[in-house]
């Protein structure tokens, strides 16, 4: 589900990109036009991310066994539609109060960030427990 989210936000970011570029441009203030095109920035970047998370977890090696691996994923998706669909929809429909939600979604994406990190470090352990090093 995961590798299928990341695909629509990317499909997303893309269209929304291209709505913002040839159908807002010029019709917002240039600074709902810098923010906008933060949205997609983030939306793209963590649409990748959450696609390749979705790929390391379909293919069921150590790394998928870690629960904090689908807990970024996860995060991850919610973070970015809290980020960059509130700036989209604020934006667009001239609704300044959901941009109350962006600040939510970017640490979302930092949290997830986090646990992704958090993943390593476990996996990295596990790995050394394994191979019978000490790790001193």
């Amino acid at each position: 589900m995961i590798l299928i989210l990341g695909a629509l936000l990317g499909f997303v970011s893309v269209a929304f990109g291209a709505y913002a570029e040839h159908g807002l441009r010029e019709v917002v203030s240039d600074e709902n036009f810098r923010f906008l095109m933060t949205a997609v920035r983030y939306n793209q970047v963590h649409s990748a991310v959450i696609i390749t998370l979705g790929f390391v977890m379909l293919q069921k090696g150590t790394l998928a066994t870690v629960p904090t691996l689908r807990w970024s994923g996860i995060l991850f998706i919610i973070g970015t539609m809290l980020f960059s669909f509130s700036i989209y929809l604020a934006v667009s429909f001239d609704i300044p109060r959901l941009l109350y939600a962006t600040p939510v979604g970017g640490v979302t994406i930092m949290v997830s960030w986090l646990l992704l990190a958090i993943t390593a470090i476990v996996v990295r352990n596990k790995n050394r427990l394994n191979s019978g090093e000490s790790g001193h």
